[in-house]
């Protein structure tokens, strides 16, 4: 489930892009697909590096690829082991709702973007996250979870303040908000409950097949009830 649109990015041969938060890599193994790129995934989480690693391994290996090369990173979102100015592209993707010290984390994704160089951030939007708040205490107390929710206003002043202009943004993946809702309110820990089981083999199907009529409802509903917002900012002091 990618969230940043790369459609909307220019990415030339030879950018250097940093997936950082990557998780198991679905936006590194995306960017891995774009023509002559670097694709880095970086994440705390070992175990989750090791998950990017295997799938960028798996497409290079079915020649699923743009013929660029890729790395891996275990590395903290708020002390990066990069020198400034060296990549073309930094995704932040559903994480910054997670991190104590969001100042930090956004001070070092920008840092270490090229002047002029895109920054794409996503987040759970406001209104959905709150409804899931307001479901469950579970939710919002889970270690690792989510420690705060964003406004767009907000987040993207933290970002402009930091060094950056915001170009575009958009929701994203409005029919994962009532798994989540559903979720929150049946427990989020209940991963077997029939209802969350039957929902989830929907949201499974619908990423492996992109059917047409699942991908028209999406877009239709962004606007309403998309769970995540993306925002797209450049880094001042440069052109792109």
């Amino acid at each position: 489930m990618i969230t940043a649109d790369f459609d909307r990015l220019t990415i030339a041969r030879g950018d250097r892009i940093l997936d950082i938060g990557c998780g198991t890599g679905r936006h590194t193994c995306g960017a891995f697909r774009l023509d002559g790129v670097v694709a880095i995934g970086a994440d705390l989480n070992f175990t989750d590096v090791l998950e990017t690693k295997k799938g960028l391994e798996f497409h290079e290996a079915i020649g699923e690829h743009g013929g660029g090369t890729w790395g891996v990173s275990v590395t903290d979102i708020t002390g990066l082991p990069f020198g400034d100015d060296c990549f073309d592209l930094v995704i932040c993707s559903e994480v910054l709702e997670h991190i104590p010290d969001e100042l930090a984390a956004i001070h070092e994704v920008i840092r270490v973007l090229k002047p002029g160089g895109n920054l794409v951030v996503s987040v759970p939007r406001y209104f959905p996250e709150r409804i899931c708040w307001a479901l469950s205490d579970t939710y919002s107390h889970t270690e690792g979870g989510h420690i705060r929710i964003y406004r767009k206003k907000r987040l993207v002043d933290l970002l402009e303040k930091a060094g950056t202009t915001q170009w575009a943004h958009h929701f994203a993946h409005s029919i994962h908000t009532p798994y989540w809702w559903l979720k929150c309110l049946v427990g989020p820990e209940k991963e077997d409950h029939p209802f969350v089981r039957l929902y989830h083999r929907f949201l499974t199907w619908d990423i492996m097949k992109k059917p047409s009529l699942t991908r028209f409802l999406d877009n239709l509903l962004n606007p309403v009830m998309g769970k995540s917002i993306a925002v797209y900012m450049r880094k001042d002091g440069g052109k792109r």
